[in-house]
């Protein structure tokens, strides 16, 4: 997964983040987690409703894990 912040492309192995954030919020599950490109959007708001962090938060997460 590629994600573009204030022009700095940040490449992560997406793999690595699930289970990270599988590890940090038990309740998510592989399908909350499934990333398909041009659906971050989507994917985002699953993890949104099951841990009640704000969108921004949610990005924050995926990039610093």
């Amino acid at each position: 997964m590629s994600k573009s912040n204030g022009g700095t492309k940040v490449t992560i192995n997406w793999n690595d983040q699930m289970r990270k954030l599988k590890e940090k919020f038990s309740i998510l599950t592989d399908k909350d987690l499934r990333f398909e490109q041009g659906k971050l959007d989507e994917m985002v708001s699953r993890i949104q409703m099951k841990v009640g962090k704000t969108r921004h938060e949610i990005y924050q997460l995926i990039t610093k894990i």
